[in-house]
């Protein structure tokens, strides 16, 4: 027999070899009905895989992370057999599911190219193939068997695959005519894939790396019922006219150029108000929380980073050494061993304590030509980082106040869904992609999850998504549309202070390790204005519109007029543009409208005669008319406020 501990800390004996479909099933029948993946100590697993020792369960349905990723991995492989079906000889890369929803498979066709009508003809194949309900069924195989297959097969993809699989440890997994390498976890049977829709084609290059060949990728998103499907399509069209890139380009916030570089974002005027304004807001909030602000290089000796832990955990994405007078320096990918050493450069107490340093640094990372994503992924960015030293004792409540900053930022940008997901480490990789401190480990992850259960804060935790010296929350948002964004991450670290020897004196007179929280609440400038041209659908806010009011003369009669007002309401510190066109003011407003400019204010011969102004507001009209002062005032307090209505 084997205790199964559940969420709420019961437990129950089951027979070794039980499953989580059978714990289900001896509960209800209608919830074995829902269950389609289960975590097991952590991991997910399928369902139907048998549990031989004591462990905790935790059952997932439809509506848990985890049950939606084995959902949409499961229809990726549905997706894959479709593809086989129809163009026999396809030969596959990797089928993940998306964090952001979905799933894609990356396939070499040989010279074939994808329509719209070929997706639709895959669609039609998968729906066919669900309804066969197909149970997915996991078998472990040896190196040497599934190295056997695959070269009968003439599959170099899945061969190179398993070069760095370690025997014990490969599985397949078939459903129906469909067999595949794959670690899991999937769903029970096909049946459940009840809604299936393709959305788009794209070329990636195998491994991500552009010297390799150019595969062909398949997206696509799954349901358990057609109505979420429906909702998830609109959301879909919803997003196309929100696209930040093709916001960012309409309204002059950035632009690249291949002489530059891919991933090299250059900020036009408009994006520049923007990074202004939101950089305003973090100095004024880093502030009054006691932070103080640095600077540091773009590079650093090799030493620094390999004191630091960043190489070589960190090395495929750190752009290679540059060779300076026969010594190795690298781009800084990273601020906080700069900031360590800022910490170390004069003896601190524990008066000191806690030292909170902040730094809106650029950072170069080299992300894999594939994964460049206008402004989401990118090789240069500005972050909104910060780094507090602090002691054990002092460490709850900065994280505290760390996580009460994301809720006063949330409340600012009209952010109302969000969730930490609390990021542990794996004690089967201690020593490998983590630093091997079990003891510190447990410690510091105690420590973290306490402060989020004592501040009643959404969270849920991940295995094996830490950072390599320190657990992590990683911050995903949702924006007005419903879709999700990994905003920002705050770390605690208990690694690079033994690095790097820091420590301060503590109230008995004797050093003392200090742990560090890594923060960036409002992530980079890159990512963060990415999401915001979306959430706002280029609509921002006043306070941070790159042009606050449009002045619309509607002749050149008028000119004068608007000239006197617009030096006001320069003087008053709002940005402030006069349209000094031969149009006619049906189209001056109309294309002030397309430049989403909150304010409009309209001038001809009686705003003149009255010394006042036609106001309009963007999407809404009509504003009534002002006085010039009146009109100053009620913007300054919009300003002020930092008003979220768009």
């Amino acid at each position: 027999m084997i205790t199964i501990t559940f969420p709420d800390g019961a437990k129950r004996a089951y027979e070794s070899g039980v499953t989580a479909l059978d714990v289900a099933k001896s509960i209800s029948e209608g919830l074995a009905r829902k269950v389609i993946a289960a975590a097991i100590d952590g991991e997910i697993w399928d369902a139907t895989r048998p549990i031989h020792k004591d462990s905790n369960v935790v059952l997932l349905t439809w509506n848990d992370a985890g049950g939606k990723k084995a959902f949409w991995h499961s229809t990726a492989h549905l997706m894959a057999e479709a593809v086989e079906a129809v163009f026999p000889g396809v030969k596959f890369w990797v089928g993940p599911p998306l964090e952001t929803g979905g799933f894609y498979y990356d396939m070499d066709l040989g010279d074939r190219k994808l329509s719209e009508e070929d997706l639709s003809v895959l669609e039609k194949k998968m729906n066919e193939l669900a309804k066969q309900n197909n149970p997915y069924i996991r078998k472990e195989i040896s190196k040497a068997d599934a190295v056997n297959y695959f070269t009968e097969k003439g599959d170099e993809y899945k061969l190179d695959l398993l070069q760095n699989l370690e025997d014990g440890n490969i599985t397949f997994y078939t459903q129906g005519n469909f067999t595949d390498l794959c670690r899991g976890p999937h769903i029970p049977g096909t049946g459940i894939i009840k809604a299936i829709k393709l959305t788009n084609v794209a070329g990636a290059y195998w491994k991500g790396d552009e010297k390799n060949k150019m595969l062909t990728r398949v997206y696509g998103i799954s349901f358990p019922n057609q109505k979420e499907l429906d909702e998830y399509l609109h959301m879909l069209e919803e997003a196309k006219k929100r696209d930040h890139r093709k916001l960012g380009k309409e309204l002059g916030i950035y632009t690249t150029n291949d002489d530059v570089g891919a991933g090299l974002i250059m900020w036009m005027p408009n994006g520049a108000v923007v990074i202004e304004e939101l950089e305003r807001l973090a100095k004024e909030t880093e502030e009054d929380a006691g932070y103080k602000r640095v600077v540091t290089p773009h590079i650093a000796k090799e030493n620094l980073y390999l004191t630091s832990g960043h190489l070589p955990y960190y090395a495929d994405s750190m752009y290679p050494a540059m060779d300076v007078d026969g010594e190795k320096y690298y781009l800084k990918a990273m601020n906080c061993p700069h900031h360590h050493k800022i910490f170390d450069a004069e003896p601190k107490s524990y008066r000191d304590m806690p030292y909170r340093l902040a730094e809106y640094g650029t950072c170069y990372r080299y992300e894999q030509s594939g994964e460049l994503f206008g402004l989401m992924r990118v090789r240069c960015l500005h972050m909104n980082d910060a780094h507090i030293y602090c002691s054990k004792e002092q460490f709850a409540e900065e994280f505290k106040a760390v996580n009460d900053m994301y809720l006063k930022y949330f409340k600012i940008f009209g952010i109302e869904k969000y969730v930490m997901r609390l990021s542990l480490h794996d004690p089967e990789k201690l020593g490998q992609k983590y630093v091997n401190e079990p003891e510190l480990w447990q410690e510091t992850e105690d420590l973290v999850r306490n402060v989020l259960k004592e501040s009643n804060i959404p969270y849920v935790e991940v295995k094996g998504e830490g950072a390599f010296y320190g657990p992590k929350i990683d911050v995903q948002i949702w924006s007005a549309i419903g879709r999700e964004f990994t905003l920002a991450t705050n770390q605690v670290d208990f690694a690079q202070p033994r690095r790097f020897h820091l420590s301060f004196t503590n109230q008995h007179n004797e050093p003392e390790i200090p742990l560090i929280i890594h923060r960036a609440p409002l992530g980079t400038h890159e990512r963060f204005i990415g999401f915001l041209l979306e959430h706002y659908a280029g609509k921002f806010p006043v306070w941070l519109a790159p042009v606050q009011v449009k002045l619309l003369p509607i002749s050149e009669k008028f000119f004068d007029y608007a000239k006197t007002v617009h030096k006001a309401l320069r003087k008053a510190g709002i940005r402030a543009e006069i349209d000094e066109r031969n149009e006619k003011i049906g189209k001056k407003i109309r294309d002030t409208e397309l430049m989403k400019i909150p304010y409009m204010l309209v001038i001809g011969e009686k705003e003149v005669n009255d010394n006042k102004v036609a106001v309009r507001r963007q999407g809404k009209g009509d504003a009534g008319t002002k006085t010039v002062e009146e009109f100053i005032a009620g913007v300054q307090q919009e300003i002020a406020d930092r008003a979220d209505e768009v």
